[in-house]
């Protein structure tokens, strides 16, 4: 879901391949078996279901647009390409992403959820916002993810958040101030907080990676990059300060909280989760980086294996949902006669993981021969009409 860049990291690609998986996961648990058999069991929180790993994906997902934007960026400016290339280049990019998230909730959610804001449209505005960011100094750009972050939950009580969701899920109207709240701050992934992640990963990639626009830093030996080393204490802090969070989360003001019962939630997403995965993603990319970077291959077998599933990450990413989300419809409706009858019902977990675990297995070999034989993908498109 990011823009392709000459030479590849292979840090990027294995924890990009690690967020599809655990996004198909997740998503083939919680569209076929989130309320099956038992109406006080569901699988669409993290404090719910202790083995089923919802809200780590789209974090990860988000904070490598940024990162992979910014070495995009640096390899294009290294080639000679002028900045209004670029600049058309990334603009292109964003709107097809933003186009294409549209479409995705109209054919695979139905037309009633075509502005529920998923994570392609809010992807698609992250590019479009990054170049206006990347002519600014990154200490900018993060001040800016961290106003986002600040704002967010008093954005969200002054809009009404938990009335979007007395359901358990987001539903607005098709009004303009419904929509306009919607991208704001009310929808699955609005730009507030969620537009911190792909800033923050596109501010922290010079300290995260090595690949920059400037000379890499001198090192000492026997100790880690300084770059590195800077980005490890500034995620321990974000982590640190998700951990307080949690732990004096019933004596904060509604300003802070926006009046979210859990300090750690993805819907809507709190200040502690943003925080929390920020630093976790970043300690782990930077860890990656140190093992599978450089210019002696390391891990060849996994690196393999997980780079057709990060190149393709944007392909699997609407055909699972296609996968399982189209028979269930039709399914449904052919049963009962409402299409959404059998969402979160229709089998047990047991059998939801299986097939999210044969469907894994297919296209990781899927990709592999997609890249043999050149064949058509989402990204191959974007491509196409964007270059």
């Amino acid at each position: 879901m990011t823009p392709r860049a000459s030479a590849r990291q292979a840090s990027i690609d294995v924890l990009r391949a690690v967020a599809i998986a655990l996004m198909v996961v997740v998503h083939f648990v919680e569209n076929l078996s989130g309320w099956y058999a038992d109406a006080t069991i569901v699988f669409a929180g993290v404090h719910q279901v202790w083995w089923l790993p919802t809200g780590f994906a789209a974090p990860t997902f988000t904070f490598l647009t940024g990162v992979s934007y910014r070495l995009w960026v640096g390899v294009l400016e290294r080639r000679g390409l002028g900045q209004e290339a670029i600049a058309k280049g990334t603009v292109r990019r964003g709107l097809f992403l933003v186009g294409l998230g549209f479409a995705f909730n109209v054919l695979i959610w139905l037309p009633e959820d075509v502005f529920n804001w998923d994570i392609l449209t809010l992807i698609g505005f992250g590019l479009l916002v990054l170049e206006f960011a990347r002519r600014m100094p990154d200490g900018v750009v993060l001040f800016a993810a961290v106003l986002v972050v600040a704002v967010a939950p008093t954005l969200r009580e002054v809009a009404g958040y938990s009335e979007y969701w007395t359901e358990g899920y987001y539903d607005y109207d098709f009004t303009v101030s419904d929509v306009a709240l919607g991208w704001l701050v009310t929808g699955y992934f609005p730009v507030f907080p969620w537009l911190a992640f792909p800033l923050v990963g596109y501010a922290a990639a010079p300290a995260l990676l090595r690949q920059t626009n400037q000379p890499p830093p001198v090192e000492q030996a026997g100790s880690p990059p300084a770059p590195t080393l800077g980005v490890g204490y500034l995620a321990a802090a974000a982590i640190l300060a998700a951990a307080i969070l949690i732990l004096i989360w019933p004596r904060l003001p509604t300003w802070v909280t926006g009046h979210t019962a859990e300090a750690w939630a993805m819907f809507p997403a709190t200040t502690a989760y943003v925080l929390g995965t920020i630093g976790g993603i970043s300690l782990v990319l930077a860890a990656l980086h140190r093992a599978l970077d450089g210019d002696v291959p390391r891990c060849r077998e996994l690196v393999a294996w997980a780079t057709p599933l990060s190149r393709h990450a944007l392909s699997i990413y609407i055909l699972h949902h296609a996968v399982h989300v189209w028979p269930l419809w039709a399914w449904g409706l052919a049963t009962t006669g409402d299409p959404s009858a059998l969402w979160q019902v229709a089998m047990p977990p047991w059998a939801s993981l299986s097939l999210a675990v044969l469907f894994l297995a297919a296209v990781a070999m899927f990709c592999r021969w997609a890249d043999t034989a050149s064949l058509p993908t989402a990204e191959s498109l974007m491509r196409w009409i964007c270059e």
